[in-house]
């Protein structure tokens, strides 16, 4: 199933394959107990690394018969219009760095161990998988990612202020009320571009 503007679902890797079938397997043994993401996927990649060719052959026809599925529907796949965005404006390299949400913050923290467990992932799929990941933290472990999300938004409300402040002084509005709106817009989509960034590095992830 795609997603909602119709493009065609990622491939799976044999790797994302394999982890899935485990969670299936874990959830029907154990329908009622929490599973930690980390210590999971340390115990997956471990049998990953033990398994032989023949073993992981399953997994490997999956991953390619998903592949073909990907590619045909790719290739009748036609991007709505308005979709691809324009060239950006460039940013004054003087604004501050956007606030990172709790996520972002947690994709930072977990995205190097997910990269050892699943060497030959795309892009997509380590996003895909860190996103899991995320889901299945209880809401102890999401609290330490969201104190560091609020203290960096209250960073960014700071060097915001103090950036528009700094900015509106050497950059004096000409013809009045006029020319004041015009630099409240010039300052409202430089925001928005910091934005766009963040979004970007998600897709990036995807």
């Amino acid at each position: 199933m795609g997603k909602s503007d119709g493009k065609p679902k990622g491939r799976m890797s044999a790797y994302a394959y394999f982890v899935q079938t485990c969670r299936e397997e874990h959830k029907k043994k154990h329908p009622n107990e929490n599973v930690v993401f980390a210590e999971f996927s340390r115990k997956c990649a471990d049998r990953w690394k033990t398994m032989s060719d023949k073993e992981k052959q399953r997994f490997h026809s999956m991953a390619e018969k998903d592949k073909k599925r990907y590619e045909i529907e790719m290739k009748n796949y036609i991007p709505p219009k308005g979709t691809k965005k324009g060239k950006k404006r460039e940013k004054d390299p003087n604004a501050p760095k956007r606030a990172l949400s709790a996520f972002f913050w947690f994709c930072n923290d977990e995205r190097p161990r997910v990269k050892v467990t699943m060497p030959d992932s795309s892009v997509g799929e380590i996003a895909k998988e860190l996103g899991r990941r995320w889901n299945d933290c209880t809401e102890d472990q999401k609290s330490k990612y969201e104190a560091l999300a609020a203290k960096d938004k209250a960073r960014y409300e700071k060097e915001i202020n103090a950036y528009k402040s700094k900015k509106g002084k050497a950059s004096p509005a000409k013809g009045g009320a006029k020319g004041g709106k015009k630099q409240q817009v010039q300052e409202e989509s430089d925001e928005e571009d910091d934005d766009d960034d963040e979004d970007d590095d998600d897709e990036d992830d995807d």
